[in-house]
């Protein structure tokens, strides 16, 4: 695992720190074609540079963010900003669905948004072809 990743769920209180480090372990495994880093102050993980999934520690508890969730057709996903994104809130290990995040990391390789190149464009997100992503 990425060793500032580690940091930065130690740096979660106890119960967030469980999932960070499960939501670490499962996103690597689940989408091992992505490099992860921290950016812009939490761990997120990328594909050809764009962004696809992340999570940060919150009021509401630990928010797990898919940067395109809003166009995989997912109800338990609500929207969040005013892109494209969509995620959930996580406060327990027990509480964690699985299948269903497996699921959204299956989705979020083929249904992307162009995040990468957003300031280029001007704040104008572009549906990415994902024969140019694999």
């Amino acid at each position: 695992m990425n060793p500032a990743i580690q940091d930065f769920n130690r740096k979660l209180s106890p119960h967030e720190a469980e999932i960070g480090d499960f939501l670490s372990s499962f996103i690597s495994e689940q989408v091992p074609e992505a490099s992860c880093k921290i950016w812009h102050a939490i761990p997120v993980w990328f594909i050809n540079e764009n962004p696809i999934v992340g999570y940060s520690s919150l009021k509401k508890g630990i928010q797990l963010l898919f940067w395109s969730g809003q166009s995989f057709q997912e109800d338990s996903l609500e929207a969040i900003g005013k892109f494209k994104a969509a995620g959930i809130y996580l406060n327990s290990l027990e509480e964690i669905p699985q299948q269903d995040i497996g699921r959204w990391l299956q989705k979020s390789k083929t249904i992307q948004w162009d995040y990468k190149n957003i300031v280029k464009r001007k704040g104008v997100l572009e549906k990415l072809d994902i024969k140019t992503v694999s």
